[in-house]
């Protein structure tokens, strides 16, 4: 699915030099590395402030912790996402509320999302699913409407652009929109480092000074704390290796970008999407997708991931069951069927092999594979 390998092998020598400064100066927590990272984050992002934290999703749990979720308040997200999303609203001392997926983008719909808010509803934390942001325009508008914050979980989608409903807006950042947007440097994403690591963006000045004071349990001045935080700070560590790869971050994502096109050819070529047996992924007008996953929908996708698995072929499935039928989930009274759409994404989604350094040989012999697993012979692009 991704070679971390190949990756590193064009940076070592940077990265190393990089690690090797920051354990020769001794200087492990809170570092000028990490402030250095803020303000290239911040800057990508369009907004004021980037506070980092241990991952992505204690950045979730930290931005809505400041945000003044507690005491079970009602957090509005999607069920199809990972774990995260909803986990760190019960981290935070919320109560998840879960809403329904656009088929098409497996975003939130902002329509059922305005049928769910409600007096009991603290904020809402729409997921920016597999490198496309989600509708924030009428999200934003039916929350700002109630008071109520929109916090993004932008985990998967650093430097996604959305330009409002019908492409037609102003280019926005995912992570600027919402008051505050949260983002995952596990090693596997498109800005991964060499383990855990995260961030929350904002433009709100007290906001940001609230995640930075949350972040070193709640105190500004050692040892002495004016609330109950966390411990969550991102490494020196983590970020000397993500400054290095910073820069090469746009380019990445362009051929992200290109590999997913070529893919979309290949697929159309094959004859699969017009016979119904495979749906490549939709990007929307005005949307930006980075494409941190390249997700299909399937028939009878078991037994097609079987089949690939078969042929050296390695994929995901992102995700296997929903949130709201986790088992942990399972006191919030939530019943199959409840979220049709989330559900029938469980059975149909599976993700490709998608990296800047995929071939297109690669991509050639997993859609060959596919079209051979439905009896369909392919022509070579």
């Amino acid at each position: 699915m991704l070679d971390l390998k190949l990756q590193f092998q064009g940076m070592r020598e940077e990265i190393l030099a990089a690690v090797t400064e920051v354990l020769e100066s001794q200087r492990l927590i809170l570092g000028p590395r990490v402030a250095e990272l803020e303000t290239q984050i911040a800057s990508l992002t369009g907004v004021r402030h980037a506070v980092g934290c241990a991952s992505g999703s204690d950045a979730i749990l930290l931005a809505l912790a400041a945000c003044g979720v507690t005491g079970g308040a009602k957090v509005v997200t999607s069920p199809f996402s990972f774990f995260a999303s909803a986990g760190s609203i019960a981290h935070a001392g919320g109560r998840p509320l879960f809403c329904d997926i656009e088929p098409d983008t497996f975003n939130m719909d902002p329509r059922l999302l305005a049928a769910a808010l409600s007096s009991e509803v603290r904020a809402a934390l729409p997921v920016h699913l597999f490198g496309q942001c989600a509708d924030m325009d009428p999200i934003l508008a039916a929350c700002g409407a109630r008071g109520i914050p929109v916090v993004e979980d932008a985990a998967q989608a650093i430097g996604a652009t959305y330009r409002g409903s019908n492409g037609g807006g102003p280019e926005r950042r995912a992570g600027s929109m919402g008051r505050a947007g949260c983002i995952s440097f596990f090693p596997s994403k498109n800005l991964g480092g060499a383990g855990d690591g995260g961030m929350v963006t904002t433009g709100d000045d007290e906001l940001a000074a609230r995640l930075r004071l949350l972040r070193v349990h709640g105190g500004r001045k050692m040892y002495h704390h004016e609330q109950i935080g966390w411990n969550s700070r991102l490494d020196e560590l983590q970020a000397a290796v993500l400054l290095v790869k910073l820069g090469r971050l746009a380019t990445w994502s362009e051929a992200r970008a290109q590999r997913a096109g070529f893919y979309d050819r290949l697929f159309n070529e094959s004859g699969l999407p017009s016979r119904g047996l495979v749906t490549p992924p939709v990007i929307k007008p005005g949307r930006g997708h980075i494409f941190h996953q390249y997700t299909i929908r399937a028939q009878r996708r078991d037994s097609l991931r079987e089949h690939l698995e078969s042929a050296g072929i390695a994929t995901g499935v992102y995700y296997p069951v929903p949130l709201h039928l986790q088992e942990c989930f399972r006191p919030l009274g939530y019943a199959k069927g409840d979220f049709p759409q989330s559900e029938r994404a469980c059975e149909e989604v599976l993700s490709l092999p998608v990296y800047p350094e995929l071939t297109e040989q690669a991509q050639r012999t997993v859609v060959g594979a596919i079209s051979s697993f439905y009896g369909l012979a392919t022509q070579r692009a």
